[in-house]
C-alpha cells in the first residue's frame, strides 16, 4: 500500500471530515441496510432495481468511509497562530478588488481537499491561493492559470482569520 502524503487543512475542514465519517458509519449505514432489507422483500434479486440501487449506495458509502478515514489519518491541521497577524495563510479570509473589472471578491484560503469555489473556498495550492499566501492588506497580486490562460490581478482590501 502506498504511503499517503499529509494533507494540510483547517481545523474546520478536519472537523467536517470527522462529522461526515460519523454520519456515514452510523445513520447512513443503517438507512442503507434498511433499504436493502426492504428491497429484498420485493422478490427476485436478479431483476430487482431497488436492490441493485441499495447495494450500489452501500458500495459508494463504504468507499467514501475508506476515503474519509484515509484523509483523517493523513490530515495535518494548519496552525495559523504561527503566522503573523494580517498575513494571508491557510484559514484566512481575504476581501479584494478585481483590478480588471472593479468587482469585490472574497476568498477563504483552505487546504486542497476543502476547496469549494461555489462557497468562496479556494485551495492553498490553486494559482490564486498560492499568489495570495504571504501577502497583506494593501498589496496587489497578479498571476495566471496556464491551463486556461486566465490572468488575474487583485488588490487586497482586508485579511481576517477565524
Amino acid at each position: 500500500m502506498a504511503i499517503e502524503k499529509k494533507k494540510t487543512m483547517t481545523q474546520e475542514g478536519y472537523d467536517e471530515l470527522v462529522k461526515e465519517l460519523r454520519w456515514r458509519e452510523g445513520e447512513e449505514r443503517e438507512r442503507i441496510k434498511n433499504d436493502i432489507v426492504v428491497a429484498r422483500g420485493f422478490g427476485d434479486l436478479s431483476e430487482n432495481a431497488e436492490y441493485d440501487a441499495a447495494r450500489n449506495a452501500q458500495a459508494e458509502n463504504e468507499a467514501r468511509i475508506l476515503q474519509l478515514k484515509s484523509d483523517i489519518e493523513n490530515a495535518e491541521i494548519h496552525d495559523s497562530s504561527k503566522v503573523a497577524q494580517g498575513v494571508i495563510d491557510i484559514g484566512s479570509t481575504v476581501k479584494a478588488v478585481d483590478e480588471t473589472d472593479g468587482s469585490e471578491v472574497t476568498f477563504r484560503i483552505v487546504g486542497s481537499n476543502e476547496a469549494d469555489v461555489t462557497c468562496g473556498k479556494i485551495s492553498d495550492l490553486s494559482p490564486v491561493g498560492r499568489a495570495l499566501i504571504g501577502h497583506r492588506k494593501g498589496e496587489t497580486i497578479t498571476g495566471s492559470v496556464e491551463a486556461s490562460g486566465f490572468t488575474f490581478s487583485y488588490r487586497i482590501l482586508d485579511v481576517t482569520r477565524d
